[in-house]
């Protein structure tokens, strides 16, 4: 049940966070209540599935990295899982997914996000990921960035951002 607490709360940050040196104070002044009662809303969304987490979310591009592919793989469905696991534990792998095949178009079904300032250190990187892949791996392909879309999170119905 979402009490009218929390429906503020998601709707003062689902843009972000305040950008100050204490915004989950900020937020509890905003919303009339105290910094605790923000925190203790914020575990119990997380604990129960409303919040899946916070976390900074970097503009790859103004830091420098221009060369970002989605690195796609082609390995066994009964390892996909551990293969990911590694991946995603990878300091250059931002995020990593399974997504289902579509034979016989497409039939990648790991997915691997790598960032790199070039496309040398990108195909470097990508290369590595083959290695630790090894014999499990039957094909992969890069998928380059050609634009910067505009990301955002979830809004609420009848909300403007």
């Amino acid at each position: 049940m979402q009490s009218p607490l929390d429906r503020a709360l998601m709707q003062a940050t689902q843009t972000g966070l305040p950008l100050t040196p204490t915004p989950y104070a900020d937020l509890a002044n905003t919303l009339g209540v105290s910094e605790a009662e923000v925190m203790v809303r914020l575990r119990t969304m997380h604990a129960d599935g409303r919040l899946r987490r916070i976390a900074a979310v970097p503009n790859h591009y103004a830091l420098g990295y221009r060369a970002n592919g989605m690195s796609v793989w082609d390995v066994d469905d009964a390892h996909a899982v551990q293969l990911g696991e590694r991946l995603g534990a990878l300091p250059f792998v931002s995020h990593c997914y399974l997504r289902p095949r579509h034979l016989p178009m497409w039939p990648y079904n790991l997915f691997a996000m790598v960032h790199g300032h070039t496309r040398a250190e990108t195909d470097q990187l990508v290369s590595h990921i083959a290695t630790l892949l090894g014999e499990a791996c039957r094909a992969h392909t890069v998928l380059y960035s050609t634009q910067i879309l505009k990301k955002t999170g979830l809004r609420l119905a009848g909300e403007s951002a």
